[in-house]
């Protein structure tokens, strides 16, 4: 069974997405620390003035605190702020009448952490997209160990025979310890074909909603990658 685990964001990019399609099974690592600045929050659309951000503010108290225990600050009118800049800049696109009324109910849903948010577009997503692999979360599991061990760990107890890893993980996973423990190690590739976009050149860093609001969410060939994985020996 192949395993694959990253902490949730906020409407990833389109091969956050096909990661999950090629696991077996998928598991939110959120009982990690939550970091600032990072994908967990916010994510980015193409506007006619170049990349802006769509951010949900956050209730950010103590360096230690969790992903899935960071709760939402609804003191902010964060929905209809992001709402607006949605419609604002793509309206035009084929497609965006078809699934924002979806995605913007699920916004105003009142989903407590931003963990709870994330997970809820992202099955929303994955339901358009006609993904089916398993989800769990790593809180369930009970993980112990640091990096590499934690992962290991999380690994065996739900009887994983292959990890399937981000890229840029290979500079700080050990990767020796797969193999003692008879787990197959293989890297995601990142390789896709570009598609149709409003606002001139073609921008592929931004959140998947700029390929649904585009060209619809029936077109597999565009967020499945045109390169294999890099499998390590």
């Amino acid at each position: 069974m192949k395993v694959g685990l990253i902490q949730s964001n906020f409407i990833p990019w389109r091969g956050y997405f096909d990661f999950i399609d090629e696991a077996d099974l998928f598991i939110y690592h959120d009982d990690l620390q939550y970091t600032k600045g990072d994908w967990r929050n916010r994510n980015k659309i193409k506007t006619e003035k170049g990349m802006a951000w769509i951010t949900v503010p956050v209730s950010y108290k103590t360096t230690n605190q969790l992903i899935y225990g960071t709760y939402i600050d609804y003191t902010q009118d964060w929905t209809k702020r992001i709402i607006n800049k949605l419609y604002n800049y793509y309206k035009d696109a084929p497609y965006f009448k078809v699934y924002a009324d979806v995605f913007f109910a699920i916004l105003n849903s009142k989903y407590k952490t931003i963990s709870e948010l994330n997970i809820h577009v992202n099955n929303w997503v994955m339901s358009i997209l006609g993904i089916k692999t398993v989800i769990r979360m790593s809180y369930e599991l009970n993980p112990v160990g640091r990096k590499t061990d934690r992962i290991i760990d999380i690994l065996q107890k739900v009887g994983a025979d292959t990890y399937l890893s981000g890229p840029s993980a290979k500079n700080y996973l050990e990767e020796n310890k797969f193999s003692e423990h008879g787990i197959a190690l293989e890297y995601k590739n990142y390789e896709y074909k570009e598609y149709s976009q409003l606002f001139g050149k073609f921008e592929p860093n931004v959140s998947i909603l700029d390929m649904i609001f585009n060209i619809g969410a029936d077109k597999k060939e565009y967020w499945k990658s045109i390169k294999p994985n890099i499998k390590e020996l």
